[in-house]
């Protein structure tokens, strides 16, 4: 489904649900401690988001067993909760997470260090990905192009020297968890689909500190690198407006 221009209702139905997404998130990243599960979190995040009146829109989402991906170390996205998967103090733990409210979806993810950071690169990956992010947004204004988003994203991951996932990327959402067009994390200014302003859409760089092949795990859902090395995932869900961008999953 092509991403629509929103109503004045969806809109406030999408804010809202963004501000419950990221207090969910938020909660999340205070309560995540090294000999946590990853389900631990996940029953969290789906108790935490009850108590608040949203839905998960990840639940069910093409056979998807939980409310939200939590993904570790080299795991790019969509890693499934589990009571065996412990969180260790230094890992790098991707928390990607998506709310229904009044039947408009937003769609948000934040990668964090647990505890102490092993390395000090982690903590770049982290920082520059999640710059990475903002750079897209920046560029974001009515009749932008998705390559004009693309082009910003890769501008920064490429003058970090890191790998772009590029078999991943955003995309249009509000009704559906994913709607056209696609929003790669590259891509040549001047190029691709238009958007305008009222549309909503989820940029979410994918980067890693090696290259940018990936693979899926035997559950059928875990995306992770090739070559082992460790990702991060920054994710927004943005209203277009005639001058710019309205970030709707923050607090």
């Amino acid at each position: 489904m092509q991403t629509k221009v929103k109503t004045a209702s969806e809109i406030l139905a999408m804010r809202e649900s963004g501000k419950l997404l990221a207090t969910v998130l938020e909660v999340l990243k205070a309560k995540v401690a090294p000999g946590m599960s990853t389900q631990d979190l996940a029953d969290i995040a789906a108790l935490e988001l009850h108590g608040l009146g949203g839905e998960p829109s990840f639940l069910g989402y093409q056979g998807f067993p939980d409310v939200i991906c939590l993904s570790l170390n080299s795991e790019v996205v969509h890693g499934i909760p589990s009571k065996e998967r412990i969180i260790n103090d230094g890992d790098m733990l991707g928390m990607d997470f998506g709310v229904t409210y009044k039947g408009m979806i937003t769609d948000s993810a934040r990668t964090v260090i647990v505890g102490t950071a092993k390395q000090k690169r982690h903590v770049e990956l982290v920082r520059y990905t999640l710059e990475s992010l903002l750079a897209g947004i920046q560029a974001v204004h009515d009749q932008v192009r998705t390559g004009d988003i693309g082009a910003s994203v890769q501008r920064v991951l490429d003058k970090h020297k890191y790998g772009i996932v590029r078999d991943l990327v955003g995309h249009g959402v509000g009704h559906h968890l994913h709607e056209d067009p696609n929003v790669p994390n590259y891509g040549r200014a001047n190029t691709g689909p238009w958007l305008q302003a009222g549309m909503t859409i989820a940029i979410e760089p994918m980067a890693t500190l090696g290259g940018d092949n990936v693979y899926v795990a035997d559950d059928g859902w875990t995306i992770l690198t090739a070559d082992d090395s460790w990702s991060a995932h920054f994710e927004h869900t943005i209203l277009i407006t005639e001058t710019g961008a309205e970030i709707l999953t923050d607090v």
